[in-house]
């Protein structure tokens, strides 16, 4: 069976399984587009398809893009990967649990080894505080440093270095790009990323009512029946046990602070060309170099970093052994998804770059899904 075939097969399934709502899929085998297809409902309410250019909450797709503009500063001389975070925001000294200080370099923010933990929640005090207070207890609208200067004072679970969390490290990050440009998170990732790459439909801001906007939809709870239509916030139990809880409302938010870890919309086409530009040595806006070693594991004194045969680079996660990991892929495969449903892969040794967004969380990025749409490219194995 063609590979397109397959594909449309694989995800009209999820669609008629109730699993997710709609979803977009691209993938490129040695820069040849080999699928490229929007199948299901962008918004099931107004009956509206999914297209090509529908644009998406990107969570956790946003961290990428944040760190190939980290890394064009290492480039340009203005961040060094070896530097401690508090050389560029002089109010980030952390602690650990015992009472020690420690210190987090930029290399340690994009590997996930700084010993930040997940998203941090303000206490009842914090909460009351006058900063949030002056802001409507809203968070959100703290600035970015406000922000960090919080998550400062929370004691660190492990030395940095010495383990892997997936938490707020890139949020952590782009405060440091946003420091040493004297600009906003979104100018920077602008002026080093999205813009010389042609990325025009990726920003930290959409206006209310965006046409384009896909549905933000969740698992529901009733096994086999439709995802239902999010709210504002909206949360889900994931796989770790708790709960991931969203906010759709944030993108629309002119307030909000930039989130480097999960505050960008934009569309299949335009991350696309990120995945494309990584793979082929850094698409002009970082050198080979640089590409190849946040491509590379950056994490080997680690037993593993984000799960059986997994290590971390600066982008996502890095196959170092397949079997382990139940993967087709070959090793040297970087991955990572976003929350509201998202996936993407790298396999240099095969030459392809995927990218499959859904609108449908937690299934399109942490359900059966992505492990499908792999599959299906890789078939017969």
């Amino acid at each position: 069976m063609p590979i397109a075939e397959r594909l449309d097969a694989t995800i009209k399934r999820a669609i008629s399984d109730n699993r997710i709502v709609g979803a977009v899929v691209i993938a490129k085998e040695r820069g040849q587009t080999i699928y490229e297809n929007a199948l299901g409902l962008a918004d099931r309410e107004a009956e509206r398809p999914m297209a090509l250019d529908t644009v998406f909450r990107f969570s956790s797709l946003t961290k990428p893009i944040v760190a190939t503009t980290a890394l064009a500063l290492v480039d340009a001389g203005l961040l060094e990967l070896e530097a401690s975070v508090s050389r560029y925001l002089p109010y980030f000294r952390p602690k650990l649990a015992s009472g020690e200080g420690a210190e987090i370099t930029i290399r340690q923010l994009l590997t996930h080894t700084s010993g930040l933990g997940r998203e941090y929640v303000l206490s009842e005090t914090e909460l009351a505080g006058p900063a949030v207070q002056a802001v409507g207890g809203n968070r959100w609208h703290l600035s970015l440093d406000e922000n960090m200067e919080l998550l400062a004072g929370v004691p660190l679970p492990f030395a940095p270095g010495a383990g892997w969390a997936y938490g707020q490290s890139t949020d952590l990050l782009g405060a440091a790009v946003a420091r040493v440009t004297g600009t906003t998170l979104g100018e920077a990732v602008a002026r080093y990323v999205t813009g010389p790459l042609g990325m025009s439909d990726t920003v930290f801001l959409l206006p209310q009512g965006e046409p384009r906007l896909a549905a933000a939809y969740a698992d529901n709870p009733e096994h086999g029946e439709p995802p239902v239509l999010m709210g504002d916030p909206h949360s889900v139990p994931n796989p770790a046990g708790t709960l991931t809880t969203f906010s759709p409302g944030r993108i629309f938010d002119a307030k909000a602070y930039h989130s480097g870890g999960s505050g960008m919309a934009g569309t299949a086409p335009d991350f696309m060309v990120l995945l494309e530009a990584l793979r082929t040595g850094g698409g002009g806006v970082i050198k080979g170099e640089t590409t190849a070693a946040g491509l590379g594991n950056q994490t080997p004194q680690l037993e593993q970093a984000s799960g059986p045969g997994w290590q971390f680079g600066y982008f996502g996660a890095y196959l170092v052994d397949p079997i382990a990991a139940d993967s087709p892929c070959a090793v040297g495969t970087m991955r990572w998804g976003g929350i509201y449903g998202h996936s993407w892969f790298i396999d240099p040794v095969a030459g392809l770059s995927v990218g499959a967004m859904t609108n449908t969380g937690l299934e399109g990025s942490d359900g059966i899904f992505p492990l499908d749409i792999r599959d299906a490219i890789y078939w017969p194995t």
